[in-house]
Formats: structure tokens, sequence, C-alpha cells
């Protein structure tokens, strides 16, 4: 038995491989196993790199290796096709080790064992100036996702988010709470602080234009915080904590939770920024008494290679404060994981160079996204155009609200809600998890909201659908692999023997929506599946065997859905 199916049938191809390999007396090549077109095998590797060593064309030595591979335990056959080895499984071995290790495994069937490498995974981080707006959803789906998917995998993951307390936006914020009259300030769409003080500080911008004697005191503010005036310090904190809960309450909605925080002005408090500017002293080059490090030897090209990490009179600027943060982070991690839109890579660049510089033992990994934008434009948290996350969180509920009672008009209004809450805020959630992050999104409601094929309600329904099923069948008896033999079984039994391993490959790589896809196919060859094949009505062995499958059916589904940030409902 083991906790990866799959993993253990790509063990045994490269084995077997490697051992014609030796027979044939080629030379081993990491020729990558993949999956050919259905109907073809179950895996295939390419003849062509050794074509050349053995002097002969891939079609020939394809029929050489197959003529010496073994058989194994789980590949049961093997043939030429082209310049292609083509696998094919063998089906009652596997469909015996994937029913085997998924019963065993009960509910944590996908979960592998612990690695034991602590991931500091920062998301989200958006200032603490206003509500979050769907150009930026992006980032907490994302990262949430990510960090649930590397728990699966074994490893010890913290997600943390930096409060950017500290610049010009919170200054100004901060002076427009504590001197604009309420009265002057329009009111705001939602009773949340987040809502609410965001007007103050889109009103201290309006009030800044062109006003050099507030644009004084602002900067003379800003000397004071950035100096380490403690007093001053508090104060912003205070209302960038008002901010922030309304930010946390938004996230908390889209289940999305961070186990820590970290605040920007403690590296101006703790002198660890001014460390920073120290331990790089013979580095720097002055200009007029303002210090930047040159990393045209490094790399960065054009404008930007004067990295300035002070000002004339010697406060700190946020690249310093960023490298004090990060090497905070190496002593308490193995790996650091950034998810940032796409604008900060050039700063991660600078970033990296400048921890190196430093010495720091490592620089973080860097997941860039591309932003969500309306139809006419770029969002503007300073402007007032955007759309809030909690703005398209509403629509979506209603919207599925309206689904839900065209389909099921017998339910109770607080049911209806309930499923509501379900199916809209999973569409919030997939609709931006299944997409490649680097993949720009135009937002439209009408794909947002559809509720058909590759969406939530699809995968929600599916996990429903094995519950009903499961709750009908009142128990089963012990299952046979060898009475799966139609065609959607066989598929669904290879899908759900993948599950492991697809964990394992979304979290080395980084991808999210390796993982969405996976869900979407396993939900679609579950309902084929279903279709195609008597499960409460068939005899025994059979229904006990098929009822396995449901049951594993029902865990695959839902632990993909909880590590995508969906939930998995029992009833739609």
């Amino acid at each position: 038995m083991t906790a990866d199916p799959w993993g253990a049938v790509l063990d045994e191809a490269e084995k077997l491989r490697k051992e014609a390999e030796a027979a044939a007396g080629v030379a081993h090549f990491p020729v990558p196993l993949e999956t050919p077109p259905e109907g073809w095998g179950d895996l295939a590797f390419a003849t062509f790199p050794y074509a050349k060593q053995l002097r002969k064309g891939p079609d020939q030595v394809a029929k050489d290796l197959v003529a010496l591979m073994p058989k194994g335990m789980l590949i049961a056959t093997s043939e030429a096709v082209g310049g292609y080895v083509n696998m094919r499984l063998d089906t009652v071995a596997f469909s015996r080790l994937v029913l085997d290790s998924g019963l065993a495994a009960g509910g944590s069937y996908g979960s592998l064992p612990p690695k034991k490498v602590r991931v500091l995974l920062e998301h989200t981080s958006v200032n603490p100036t206003g509500p979050i707006h769907i150009g930026r959803a992006r980032n907490p789906i994302i990262g949430d996702a990510l960090a649930r998917i590397m728990r699966m995998a074994g490893y010890e993951v913290s997600t943390e988010y930096l409060v950017n307390d500290v610049g010009r936006q919170m200054v100004l914020l901060y002076w427009g709470v504590k001197n604009i009259d309420p009265k002057d300030v329009p009111p705001p769409e939602k009773e949340k602080e987040d809502f609410r003080l965001v007007k103050y500080y889109q009103k201290a911008n309006e009030l800044l234009e062109g006003n050099e004697e507030l644009e004084r005191k602002i900067g003379e503010m800003i000397l004071r915080f950035e100096s380490g005036d403690i007093a001053l310090t508090r104060e912003i904190r205070s209302v960038a904590e008002r901010v922030l809960r309304g930010i946390l309450e938004s996230l908390d909605r889209i289940d999305v939770h961070i186990d820590s925080f970290y605040w920007e002005s403690d590296l101006i408090m703790s002198g660890s920024a001014r460390q920073v500017v120290n331990r790089l002293r013979d580095k720097f080059l002055d200009e007029g008494g303002a210090l930047f490090l040159d990393l045209a030897p490094y790399g960065i090209k054009g404008e930007n290679t004067r990295w300035f990490l002070t000002r004339k009179d010697g406060t700190t600027l946020y690249p310093t404060r960023d490298i004090a943060y990060h090497l905070t982070k190496f002593d308490r991690c193995d790996i650091a994981i950034n998810v940032l839109g796409e604008d900060q890579k050039l700063g991660q660049q600078q970033l990296k160079v400048g921890l190196q510089l430093i010495g720091a033992p490592g620089v973080p990994e860097t997941l860039f996204y591309s932003f969500v934008a309306l139809p006419e434009g770029r969002m503007s948290t300073r402007s007032g155009r955007v759309v809030s996350l909690d703005d398209l969180a509403d629509e979506l509920v209603e919207r599925a609200a309206e689904e839900v009672r065209k389909r099921r008009p017998e339910l109770p209004p607080e049911r209806v809600k309930e499923i509501a809450d379900i199916v809209g805020l999973g569409a919030l959630r997939y609709n931006i998890v299944r997409l490649q992050p680097e993949k720009k999104i135009v937002f439209k409601w009408e794909e947002a909201l559809n509720f058909e094929g590759n969406s939530a309600p699809f995968l929600q329904y599916a996990h429903a659908r094995t519950c009903g099923i499961l709750s009908k069948a009142g128990g089963r008896g012990t299952p046979d692999p060898s009475a799966l033999t139609h065609p959607s079984e066989l598929r669904l039994v290879k899908t759900l023997g993948q599950f492991p391993h697809l964990i394992s490959v979304a979290a080395e790589s980084r991808r999210p929506h390796f993982l969405a896809s996976y869900a979407y196919e396993a939900a679609s060859h579950f309902n084929i599946f279903y279709r195609d094949c008597q499960v409460l009505q068939a005899e025994e062995p059979l229904r006990s065997t098929r009822l396995a499958l449901v049951e594993i059916s029902r865990t695959v589904l839902g632990n993909a859905l909880h590590c995508i940030g969906l939930r998995a409902p029992a009833e739609m």
C-alpha cells in the first residue's frame, strides 16, 4: 500500500525503462514520461534521444526497448507506437492499489507524509487605507490556496500579512481621520471601518491638490514618523488597525485566515532598518546625502540601476525595510514565498540583490499574479473607482440565491441563504484560482457568474452527489477490484489514484491552478461514471466496489475543494 498510487506507477515505469535501457546497452536519458492520447495507453516516452546513440531510427529503437522491457506489478504491457514506447496499466492491480490506499487513508487521502520543512508564505499585504478591491483579490485567494495545498503536501506552512503602516499614504489617512470634519466626508457604501475610513483618505487627497501648506505639514509628519516618533507611530498604527479589521472581515467571509501579522513600523522602532544601512554602508554611493546601491553589475538595467535605501535626511526608504523584514523571515523559516502583483517584479529583483549583498541566508521565491481590471480600466483606491471584494461577494451570493430559488423552490429562506453563500463565495474563489496567475483578467460579471461547465457549483454538486449516494447505500461489503471493467469506472479509478501525486505537483511547482484543473477533471469523471454505471442497483461484489469508488470520490472532491478554498456541501 502507498500514500501515492500514481507515484508508485511512475516509479515503476522509470525502473522498467532503466532495465530496458541497460539490456539494450544504451545510456539513460531523463526523457519525461507523458500522457498519451486516450486509447493509446497510460504512460509514454519518446525514443528520439536514443536514436543517435544507437544509430537507429526512433521507430526501431521503440521496438527494441519494448522487446527488452519486463512486465511490472502495476504496468502490464508496453508497445511501440512510432517513436514512442506506450505503457498500459494492469487495471486490476492498479484498482486494488487505489481502493486499498484510498479506503485505508479515509478522509486524509491525498495528504503526504510530513516534510519537516518550514514555509513562511506572505500574501495579501494590501495597504490598510481602504477595502480590498477586486484588482487585488487574486492575492489572498491564490496565497491561501497555495498554503492549503502545501500543508496537504506535508509542509509546515505559516501565512503572514505584512502591514504597510509606514509612508505617505498612511500619514495622509491619519491626517484625514484626525482633521477632516465627518460632515465633509461622503457616507460609506457599507458599515465597515475600511469603507468608512477610506472616505477620509480620498478627501485628504482632494484637499492636498495644490495646497502647499498642507503638503508641508504632511512632509513634516512623515519625517517624524519615519525617524521613530513613538507617540505618532502608535497613533497612526491605531488608525491602520481599524482599517485592517475591516479588511480581515472581508477575508474571513471568503474563508481566508492569516496566521501572523508583521508591522512595517516595527522595523523602524526596533532599529532593524538602520542596521541594514550600517551593514551595507561600504557598498553605498552617495547623492547629496541620499544613499543608494548601483545594481548595474547585478543585471538590473535602465533607469533602475540606482536603488535608493535612504533619503537625504537619513530616513530609510521601503527597500531598506523590506531587506530588514526578509532577514527576519529567514530566522523563522526554511522557504519564504511571496505572493505579489506583477507590478512588483522589479522590486523583487532589487530585493534579491540587496539580500545577497548583505549576506542573507536565502532569497524569497515569488509567485506573481496579474491584476483583475474592469472593462473601463484599472481600479484606484485613491480616486474611488473600485469594485470591492465585498461588492463582488454580495453580488455573487445574491445571484446564487436567485439560482437556488429557481432550482429548489421548496427550500426555506434560511436554507436558500446557506446554499447561496456556499455557491456564490465558492464561485468567487474558483473563478480566480482556476486561472494561471500570470494570465490577465478583465472582470466580467457574466463570466464570474457562470454556473455551468467548469464552475464552482459543478464541482460542489458532484461532491453533494457522492454524499447523497452514500447516505442511501446503508453500508457496503468488501470491494473486489477485478469487478471493475467498464471504461468509465476505470477512468475514474485512474483519476482518483492521481490525486496525491497532483497535490505534490501543485505544491512543488507552486501552481494552485493545477489542482483546480484536477478537481474539475475528477468531478467530470465522477459524473460520467455515475451516468454510465449503476451503483446502488448493481449486483455484489460490483455494488460494494462501486460504492468504494464513490466513497473515495467523496474524499478526493472534498479535499480538493478544501485545498482551493471551496466548501464541500453534502446537499445542494
